[in-house]
């Protein structure tokens, strides 16, 4: 019966500190509320003017309208589905951003170990020999001829050992609250990475047809100035234009074709851009091509609720576990200032010999506690604690400028939207009055009713035209993607996204920054 006391007392020791482990100090976070009174226009959102081209169709602003996980799949090209697709497999920073996930977990699970004893085991085996005169110093009479005689033993031995740190004031639940908090904010970091890494090759896509568009409008004028220089050689020749004509075309011409290299230079580098995107190496090009006319611009877009925005961005939520993250550090900074506590306990036995290790009488048993109160450190603790509450004020103001810069995205994606197809319109119109005005000026050239000037101006100004409308055109899909990014990607419907993390509810809700307070909180 006896035996069983020490264990009955250890039990006991622990259930109490676990009783004492009640209270934890520093500030409960709670999410910030959602912006009120915040919008992004201050008119009402018009559906946008359309023109009569591909990439020009009427889109209508639908208001708490939800985003598609695969939000790019709207634009019904599945060549563009499948880079995707690549990409999301093979993208070194997406890769990166999975690895600093898995990372803050496993950190988060280490953390959670110090809730709980450390138990450990030890054995050893001594072999020894002492001599007489040792013990004669423990007041043991031996004669010489006894000490002599005396033979070698041995000493086995083997031990259970407990050790654990109760958390009294609550230090160890805030550090893993803030481990839990970083694992949080990693989270985010990795929707982030995400939505960039969809929202890049989106519009490598569409700059790639971009492009490709605007070579084959400057072959097209490379084209109509070629046949026009060669009429003007003929002209010459019958003496009905002069030379200075068919210099001043050539030189047209020219400029013309010099056009070409800087649009095949950004093409290529756009190409090597989408390839670094699906972690290729640029010479691992497989030749996809994109034209505009392959894109279809969506002619529904949603706009999220102004208070649903800070449930959808990555980066407030990324910014939001920051603040969680220095709130719980609050707290730890706290803990520190307080006593520390620490049980420990020892079960073992020792013999002889090992056959008579669990004998009766060779049990050893210790049980300690031990407190420790920091009286004078120079105001170290004390500093760190204000350091702490400083960061968190830190986190609340980059929180806040999150915020309003993911407003500000929102409200520019919405204005580009609209201006653009504005601008398209504009820009198409331009383009046709520009041919017309080029037929024109040919025929009246040809009948000598205008100068060689005129025609010049008319064949310039439908080759800016040409390449302004292949601009304007391209800007519609891009604006389209801005979008989509600016209102968060639509993250929470998609079906590998864990379910615990989509659509959170409000147990975080959390106070202004100014009414922080540090009382011990139960």
């Amino acid at each position: 019966m006896g035996s069983r006391r020490p264990a009955l007392s250890f039990v006991s020791t622990f259930l109490c500190a676990s009783a004492l482990s009640a209270c934890t100090v520093g500030p409960d976070f709670l999410r910030p509320k959602a912006p009120e009174n915040a919008g992004y226009t201050a008119e009402k959102l018009a559906d946008t003017v359309s023109a009569d081209i591909q990439g020009g169709v009427t889109q209508r602003f639908v208001v708490a309208k939800d985003i598609p996980g695969e939000w790019w799949t709207l634009f019904h090209s599945a060549a563009l589905n499948t880079l995707i697709e690549e990409a999301l497999k093979a993208n070194p920073d997406l890769a990166a951003a999975q690895a600093a996930l898995r990372q803050a977990n496993e950190i988060v699970y280490a953390d959670q170990g110090a809730f709980f004893p450390t138990l450990s085991a030890s054995g050893s085996a001594t072999r020894e020999k002492i001599s007489a005169a040792s013990l004669a110093g423990f007041g043991v009479s031996t004669s010489p001829r006894g000490a002599r005689s005396i033979p070698p033993f041995s000493v086995t031995s083997a031990s259970l050992s407990v050790s654990y740190a109760p958390d009294v004031f609550g230090g160890t639940r805030r550090q893993v609250e803030s481990a839990e908090a970083q694992a949080e904010y990693e989270r985010f970091e990795l929707e982030a990475t995400y939505l960039t890494l969809t929202s890049n090759v989106v519009n490598a896509a569409v700059t790639l047809a971009s492009l490709r568009d605007q070579i084959a409008a400057t072959d097209e004028v490379i084209k109509i100035e070629s046949d026009q220089l060669n009429l003007l050689k003929h002209q010459f020749e019958l003496g009905a234009v002069s030379k200075s004509d068919v210099l001043t075309q050539q030189a047209t011409l020219a400029q013309a074709i010099a056009t070409l290299p800087p649009l095949q230079k950004q093409l290529a580098q756009a190409r090597n851009q989408l390839m670094t995107y699906l972690g290729r190496f640029p010479n691992q090009d497989k030749g996809e091509n994109f034209v505009l006319a392959s894109l279809t611009l969506p002619e529904d877009l949603p706009v999220s609720l102004p208070s649903k925005l800070v449930e959808q961005r990555p980066d407030i939520r990324a910014a939001e576990a920051q603040l969680h993250e220095a709130s719980a550090n609050v707290g730890v900074a706290i803990a520190d200032q307080l006593p520390q506590f620490s049980i420990t306990g020892q079960l073992g036995s020792s013999a002889s010999s090992f056959d008579k290790l669990f004998s009766p009488g060779g049990g050893l048993w210790s049980i300690a506690g031990s407190l420790a109160q920091t009286i004078f450190d120079g105001g170290t603790l004390e500093h760190r604690k204000r350091a702490a509450v400083a960061a968190y004020d830190q986190s609340a103001a980059q929180y806040r400028s999150t915020v309003l810069s993911a407003f500000q995205d929102v409200a520019n994606a919405l204005r580009a939207v609209q201006t653009d197809s504005d601008a398209l319109k504009a820009q198409l119109l331009a383009e046709q009055s520009a041919h017309d005005n080029l037929d024109l000026a040919r025929d009246q050239y040809k009948l000598g009713a205008i100068n060689y000037l005129t025609l010049l101006t008319a064949q310039q100004t439908y080759q800016n035209a040409l390449l302004n409308r292949v601009r304007a055109q391209a800007a519609r899909y891009t604006d389209t993607a801005a979008l989509f990014q600016a209102l968060g990607g639509g993250w929470w419907n998609r079906a590998d996204v864990a379910p615990e993390t989509q659509g959170r509810p409000d147990r975080f809700a959390i106070p202004p920054v100014q009414e922080i307070g540090l009382p011990l909180a139960r």
